[in-house]
């Protein structure tokens, strides 16, 4: 019997973790503008104006889930045209708040469309791969591909909002399941290995790293490895152990002497092209390590400079200075301990002496008063919002749904990451909100706006 389609009940497991993470995010905010005694509401108040969202929301949800999901893969360029159109209007007619040109004010509320255009850019990105002639292995494709993302991250970094724009990167996760060469993604995170190691270490000790990396590189093509796999061990050692009292010229010139040898294995297999390969790829990141400390201690100002400090190098910057966010998040999440001070409870809230904690920080309300179990029943939650999103996306048969729903999967799991990392201090903080939990209309209603979308998608499945 052939298999048909009809529409099947709605995934409770995702909605339920939906509606469960944004009320702990509305007790979060009640706490932070609670006023008391007994049970206190404004609507004036910061968790006022978010139930006002909330709302909003609410309806917005049930407009979308009685749509046709259809719709969006026949509207999907056009609505991400309207967002990046938004994009560039709010650089000229935007309102600046915090120092960001990323805001519309409309009826006395602020609306960022940098929120919704990440509905519109899963939207585009998710049609142009359904495409049966896209193909990860096509230059021209992958080109494409990128340009969807790249454009309006762009144009959010103009605002200029960095911690948005890096967001985007989410819609690299589609690309890896639409087929795209793993070992671009390795490439990423070497850069990203090589620009961080050379702000958290000296340079020339990246240099090393860079050198053994293409030594390691040129054994695996040559015809005899165990020898040289044995001397590669010995010199890694021997930099290790000896790296403090010994001088850096003496290391470089073992490590170089010990390169002719790698380089000679190889050249006698007459494999010329990884030899000219490997030595390029190290010239650049060699280039990459020490032009990244250069631009840090001679372009950056001192602010930009401190946000990357507080990151790497806290012991540089002043705790009532530039470090102070981070100090007061982590001793308010310390002091929760195990189970927390209690609702309402929590003293360093209460004084609000963590700053920004109805938005960046609102991790730290919930670490002092629910303590280490509520914290990590939160992180629970949220990892399995995201295992629910994979399963509906490997349960479609329909490309177009199989990566929008990995397109919200990223762009949640960089948010909750980065957001819960930066109140711990192990990421930059770079203003990025946690999802449905944070305070701010505009992200809320675009995650209800995309997960409602995708519950609706999901019910298209073939029963």
């Amino acid at each position: 019997m052939a298999k048909r389609q009809t529409a099947l009940a709605i995934d409770w497991i995702l909605l339920t973790v939906f509606l469960s993470i944004i009320l702990i995010g509305w007790l979060m905010l009640y706490t932070v503008s609670y006023v008391g005694p007994g049970f206190w509401f404004s609507f004036d108040s910061i968790v006022g104006r978010q139930t006002i969202w909330m709302g909003i929301s609410a309806v917005a949800f049930i407009a979308i889930y009685t749509l046709d999901w259809r719709i969006w893969n026949t509207l999907a360029y056009p609505v991400y045209f309207l967002t990046t159109f938004l994009l560039a209007a709010v650089l000229v007619f935007g309102q600046e708040i915090n120092g960001a040109n990323s805001w519309f004010s409309v009826f006395g509320f602020s609306f960022q469309p940098s929120e919704i255009a990440k509905f519109g850019t899963a939207l585009a990105l998710s049609a142009y791969l359904s495409q049966g002639t896209v193909k990860m292995d096509s230059l021209k494709d992958i080109l494409l591909s990128f340009t969807l993302f790249t454009v309006p991250a762009g144009l959010i970094i103009l605002q200029p909002d960095p911690g948005t724009a890096l967001v985007f990167m989410a819609f690299t996760v589609p690309l890896f399941r639409a087929g795209l060469n793993a070992s671009l993604y390795l490439l990423g995170i070497s850069l990203a290995f090589t620009l961080i190691g050379s702000l958290l270490w000296s340079p020339f000790i990246l240099l090393l790293i860079i050198l053994l990396v293409g030594y390691y590189i040129l054994i695996s093509n040559s015809k005899e490895k165990r020898i040289p796999f044995s001397v590669l061990a010995l010199l890694t050692l021997f930099l290790v152990s000896s790296f403090s009292y010994v001088s850096y010229s003496i290391l470089l010139t073992i490590t170089i002497i010990a390169g002719i040898y790698f380089y000679f294995l190889v050249y006698k297999r007459g494999k010329y092209k990884i030899l000219y390969t490997t030595a390029i790829i190290s010239v650049l990141y060699t280039i990459l390590a020490f032009g990244t400390k250069w631009s840090f201690e001679n372009i950056l100002k001192p602010h930009h400079q401190d946000r990357i400090n507080v990151w790497l190098k806290p012991e540089l910057t002043d705790p009532k200075g530039a470090l102070y966010n981070i100090i007061q998040s982590k001793t308010a999440i310390g002091s929760g301990g195990l189970t927390g001070k209690g609702f309402l409870d929590g003293n360093m809230t209460k004084l609000n002496y963590v700053p920004e904690q109805s938005t960046d920080f609102i991790f730290s309300i919930l670490g002092e008063e629910q303590g280490f179990l509520g914290s990590i029943s939160l992180v629970l939650l949220f990892t399995l919002m995201l295992f629910r999103i994979s399963i509906i996306a490997e349960r479609s048969t329909l490309p177009f749904i199989r990566y929008y729903a990995y397109s919200i999967a990223g762009i949640i799991f960089i948010h909750f990451f980065i957001n819960i990392g930066m109140t711990v201090g192990l990421m930059p903080v770079i203003g990025i909100p946690l999802p449905l939990m944070s305070k701010g209309g505009s992200s809320l209603l675009s995650f209800t706006i995309m997960i409602a979308a995708l519950l609706k998608m999901d019910q298209s499945r073939v029963r």
